[in-house]
Parts: structure tokens; C-alpha cells; sequence
């Protein structure tokens, strides 16, 4: 998979989960977790709601800009990336292992819908990181 399919994968991952949890909010659905699941701090739903779109547009005019070859490659921008999204990654994945480790762990480390969507988001970092960099993602 290429690094704009990588890109397109992630916002669409980031989306759902968006999605979801608005469904879950306004008119809940058996089929999906209850809305407090994807709630993985304490910051009011409107607020946390206007983040997630925001970053969610900003992930869609990257993925465009990187799938029309209109985004300059820096590979400066990419090294400081990949740094950046390695201790993203590295964060979200130790937030998981301490909520499966830990039985008695605070209940954010065991809110597992959020700590999915931090691994799908470090993971939009690195694939920007990769694309900066000329390698491909794969």
C-alpha cells in the first residue's frame, strides 16, 4: 500500500470512529459500543467534537494534497516527523499495554476506542513522515 492509500485508510479509520461516536451521542445504535466508550478523557463532547473534526479536515487536505503530488517533499519535515509520530506510536502503544497489563489500571488507560484511534493517528504521522522522506509505505 502506497503512502496516499496509507493516508486515505487512516482518515477513514478516524472518520468512523467520529462517526460512531456522534451516532452513539444523538441516536444511539444496539450495534454499536455505547457512546461513554469512545469518550477517553473529560472534556465536553462539543469541544472534543470540534477537535476531531479539525483534525480530522486537516488529515483530508493532506491525503489530497499528497494523492495530487501537490505537497513539496521535505525531508527535514520528515526525519523530525518520524520522530514525532515513533513517540506518538510509542505513547499509545504503552497506554494499551498498561490497560491490559495493569488490572487495576485508571480507566483511561482502558479506554480502548480512544487508545485505537491515538495508533491510527501516530500512524498518519509516520506514513506523512514516510512520504516526506521518498520511501514508499508499505
Amino acid at each position: 500500500m502506497g503512502v496516499p492509500a496509507s493516508l486515505w485508510t487512516f482518515t477513514a479509520l478516524f472518520a468512523a470512529r467520529v462517526a460512531g461516536q456522534a451516532v452513539q451521542r444523538w441516536t444511539p445504535q444496539p450495534f454499536l459500543p455505547p457512546a461513554d466508550a469512545f469518550q477517553g478523557s473529560n472534556l465536553p463532547y462539543p469541544a472534543l467534537l470540534g477537535a476531531q473534526l479539525v483534525i480530522l479536515a486537516v488529515m483530508i487536505a493532506v491525503a489530497w494534497r499528497v494523492q495530487r503530488g501537490a505537497m513539496a517533499r521535505k525531508p527535514g519535515a520528515g526525519r523530525v516527523l518520524g520522530w514525532l509520530g515513533a513517540a506518538y506510536m510509542a505513547f499509545a502503544l504503552g497506554r494499551i499495554a498498561i490497560g491490559l497489563s495493569m488490572p487495576g489500571a485508571p480507566d483511561w488507560f482502558r479506554a480502548w476506542i480512544p487508545a485505537f484511534f491515538h495508533v491510527v493517528l501516530a500512524g498518519y504521522v509516520l506514513a506523512i513522515s514516510l512520504y516526506h522522506r521518498g520511501k514508499p509505505a508499505s
